[in-house]
């Protein structure tokens, strides 16, 4: 099988995931062209310059779920052309189905993106086999672009297994990465992925688990972090101090990054916030002020006032992270 432009080696540092900045009204149920195309600008050139490594698109946050074909084309076309090949963009092409994901992807691609953010179908969760065909098939289809897979057990009835990374790894080639849990919530299951991968296929542990990760397996050199749309200082600034080799710095950076997201959580609870990721983030996003975010879209409209006002409390405190690490 054809080996894609960007392979696993090209993933290192942090890969920031993008949300998608909206118009007002944009949480009505009839409104169309709801991408705030200036912001999206705005936001990727700014994060671009502040030296992020790769971008993600359309993920949970990013409000792949709940935006127009159309919108998805629209915002992956400003984040492209404001990148403009300075660093890999995988466009997010999750759909409920392979057809649809294989279309979506090819129009990506034409729009110039590096690779794909591709999320399972999950209207009847996949078993191993099926997995494994699904991604094998977007290869197939699209060779050229490479994969970064959505781990995600929340949003994908389940978890991949360490037998579908092993067969990814020696099967598809353009499956270049994943977005990963980390040691954090998966325990001994990263430690089960990693060795399955071989090295062929970057884990991607969130930035508040990279340092502990790191600490016990160096190879994994890079992250992943949706909150770096608050401000990247504070995950360049963990990057930076695992690539001096300074562990103790990162470990404690890493403490900050995680005590500022605590109130992301209700009541500690990964599994709640789950349930009201989009509208959670969205509040953090707005309170850091890094960006105008603009409204959720529907049907994600709604949360309980204590889950919101926990996540501008994470904002609040990660924007004063980005402004003592940007100084």
């Amino acid at each position: 099988m054809t080996n894609p432009a960007v392979t696993a080696e090209a993933i290192d540092g942090v890969v920031a995931i993008l949300p998608t900045p909206a118009l007002p009204g944009a949480d009505r149920w009839d409104a169309r062209d709801t991408v705030d195309l200036a912001e999206t600008e705005r936001l990727t050139r700014n994060i671009v310059d502040a030296g992020v490594d790769a971008i993600l698109t359309n993920g949970t946050f990013g409000e792949g779920a709940s935006l127009t074909l159309d919108e998805i084309l629209a915002f992956n076309d400003t984040v492209v052309r404001t990148v403009s090949g300075r660093i890999p963009v995988f466009a997010g092409a999750t759909t409920l189905n392979t057809r649809d994901t294989v279309d979506r992807g090819r129009r990506l691609g034409e729009l110039g993106a590096d690779g794909l953010f591709v999320g399972r179908p999950m209207w009847v969760a996949l078993d191993d086999q099926q997995t494994v065909a699904f991604h094998r098939d977007i290869a197939e289809a699209l060779p050229h672009l490479a994969q970064v897979a959505y781990d995600n057990p929340s949003a994908f009835k389940g978890k991949l297994s360490a037998a579908v990374y092993a067969r990814l790894a020696n099967e598809v080639p353009q499956v270049v990465a994943a977005k990963h849990m980390g040691l954090g919530l998966m325990g001994e299951r990263f430690a089960d992925d990693l060795r399955a991968v071989a090295g062929r296929i970057r884990l991607l542990p969130v930035a508040g688990d990279w340092a502990t990760t790191a600490q016990r397996f160096p190879e994994v050199t890079a992250c992943w972090s949706g909150d770096a749309a608050c401000g990247p200082a504070p995950v360049l600034a963990l990057r930076d101090a695992l690539r001096e080799g300074d562990t103790d710095r990162a470990l404690r950076l890493q403490g900050e990054i995680n005590e500022a997201l605590e109130p992301l959580f209700p009541g500690g609870s990964f599994d709640e916030f789950s349930k009201y990721n989009i509208q959670i983030d969205r509040a953090e996003f707005e309170a850091a002020g890094y960006f105008t975010p603009g409204p959720t879209r529907p049907p994600y409209t709604t949360c309980p006032p204590e889950y919101l006002a926990g996540g501008q409390e994470a904002g609040i405190r990660w924007a004063a992270l980005h402004k003592r690490f940007s100084t």
